[in-house]
């Protein structure tokens, strides 16, 4: 069984899970995201962002393959580059900290080591890049269901279990607690978490098209 990373980019966008490649949560403002949700442009404006996001700051994820099948992906961006890193209670994120976006790691391919694979890939791309470290808003285990205009619970990681690998709580929350790794750390985990890693991108199996538009 051979695997693989690549680079996302718009030659790879193709290969990420549907509804993911039309998922313009984390890339659009809500009112511009209800805006091309109407119009039916998802798909556009999540190229677009892409493509920019390309020209100004290089690779925004990686995608790993199995046999040339796609098994899972993750993908991350400056705070700067994802208007929705501003719509949380919680933010901003810290100016030295890139955004964990979205994590997936697809049913048939979790248990063999894919989410480690992804996570340490995107660790070795943003310390080469002289990134210290990543910050996630995480889902407390307490929250309840979304409400209308609110992230949908798969859009975002679970935080008992970003807190499993490393991560710490910078700014706590009821529903939204921000939450930050150093880089350093990452790229030294040992075996004892990576079960634990499995668990973070097995279970986010579902990311929504956008933040509430079936509400």
């Amino acid at each position: 069984m051979g695997r693989r990373l690549a680079a996302l980019t718009l030659d790879t966008l193709a290969d990420l899970p549907d509804p993911c490649r039309r998922c313009i949560l984390w890339e659009l403002d809500p009112v511009a995201i209800r805006r091309a949700s109407e119009a039916g442009d998802t798909g556009f404006e999540k190229e677009a962002w892409i493509s920019a996001t390309l020209l100004e700051w290089g690779s925004c994820g990686r995608i790993a393959y199995v046999d040339d099948e796609p098994a899972g992906f993750v993908t991350y961006a400056p705070p700067s580059l994802v208007p929705r890193s501003m719509a949380f209670p919680t933010s901003p994120v810290s100016a030295d900290a890139v955004l964990l976006m979205t994590a997936r790691v697809l049913p048939q391919f979790t248990g063999g080591g894919m989410a480690r694979l992804l996570i340490q890939a995107a660790a070795k791309d943003l310390t080469r890049r002289g990134v210290r470290a990543v910050e996630a808003f995480g889902l407390a285990a307490t929250a309840g269901a979304a409400l209308p205009g609110e992230p949908g619970r798969n859009c975002l990681v679970p935080a008992d279990l970003l807190l499993a690998v490393g991560f710490k709580t910078v700014r706590p929350h009821h529903r939204y607690p921000r939450l930050r790794l150093e880089l350093k750390t990452a790229l030294s985990w040992r075996e004892d978490v990576e079960q634990a890693l499995e668990r973070i991108l097995g279970t986010v199996r579902q990311p929504a098209l956008t933040s509430q538009i079936a509400d």
